[in-house]
């Protein structure tokens, strides 16, 4: 049977005016102007900002896949943020439970494949991961920077072991993040995933663990460190194709890093080939003939495969799956 081509990092937005539980602020000017530009990026009408977000954007998502290189997306959950006693923290900016996400894998099962978010340290951790489980959620999202998460807090020891002894795979954000409250930037550092690995969880590391602002420390190198380690340490690509993570690709073209790579977009993160081309991974006239793709996730893929990532990249999250 041949592996399916899957984008492994695709984020839902909702409002809740389906009854989803999404919701989603915008408490400054300048995120509003990067909500737009967002909107705008995907075809829809800047009204979904106000009412109609749940059912326009998953709609939109399933036809952007169906018109695309892709045969399915990793579509992902996004939890709260908790303290160290569970509680919730102030400064979320959006928030999508699984439940929705269980919810569209079900209405549309060819195109999603469901993501589930799950801080370790909520009080009902445990039963909501048993609950994912039984939903049949193979991949678990985690920004653990932005959640508050601390993956070297033993206190967790016991839910890390459930997620691998249920073979699903952790996709857990690293390196810097500019889009969402930031908590603590020491969470993002890949060698805090050491506990979970030695666990034996299947972990992919997004973004490979390079810079998104200017001075964010950059663990790309150490990530790569780790694969001689870790043999079921991954990383994806996601966002790459953005000027200010565009730097990020020059670490992962040889063959033994490649070996690890997955695709992944980031969307509705937008995406342009300008990044790379600055970095000199694409030509000009490349890059000006991809810009006319307006499909997001189709511009993404068609990027990554003129810049030359090997044809395994794209099917790799499959094989995980399907191993898992």
């Amino acid at each position: 049977m041949s592996l399916r081509t899957i984008d492994c990092h695709v984020h839902l937005v909702g409002d809740g005016s389906s009854g989803s539980g999404c919701w989603f602020e915008l408490p400054t000017l300048w995120k509003r102007f990067l909500a737009k530009q967002m909107i705008k990026g995907l075809g829809l009408p800047m009204s979904v900002l106000e009412s109609e977000m749940d059912e326009r954007y998953a709609e939109n998502l399933v036809m952007q896949i169906e018109l695309s290189d892709l045969d399915a997306a990793v579509v992902l959950a996004q939890d709260l943020a908790y303290d160290r006693e569970g509680r919730p923290l102030d400064g979320a900016q959006f928030y999508i439970p699984n439940e929705w996400v269980a919810a569209l894998a079900k209405k549309y099962p060819e195109q999603v494949i469901p993501a589930c978010s799950i801080h370790p340290g909520r009080s009902d951790a445990m039963d909501e991961l048993e609950r994912c489980i039984d939903a049949g959620m193979p991949v678990m999202k985690l920004l653990p920077n932005c959640l508050n998460i601390d993956y070297d807090d033993d206190r967790y020891l016991p839910f890390w072991q459930r997620v691998a002894d249920a073979g699903m795979i952790l996709l857990s954000h690293t390196g810097g993040e500019m889009t969402v409250k930031v908590y603590d930037p020491s969470f993002g550092d890949p060698k805090k995933l050491a506990t979970v690995l030695d666990c034996g969880v299947t972990v992919i590391a997004a973004h490979a663990a390079g810079r998104s602002g200017l001075f964010d420390p950059d663990w790309t190198e150490d990530l790569i460190a780790m694969f001689g380690r870790y043999p079921h340490l991954y990383t994806d690509n996601s966002a790459l194709c953005t000027p200010n993570r565009a730097r990020t690709l020059k670490h992962l073209f040889s063959e033994d890093v490649q070996s690890r790579v997955i695709h992944g977009s980031d969307y509705p993160v937008p995406v342009s080939g300008f990044g790379p081309w600055m970095v000199g991974k694409l030509g000009w006239s490349q890059y000006r003939a991809l810009s006319q793709e307006k499909n997001i996730l189709q511009h993404d893929l068609m990027l990554k495969r003129e810049m030359g990532f090997d044809a395994g990249v794209f099917t790799r999250m499959d094989a995980l799956l399907q191993r898992g």
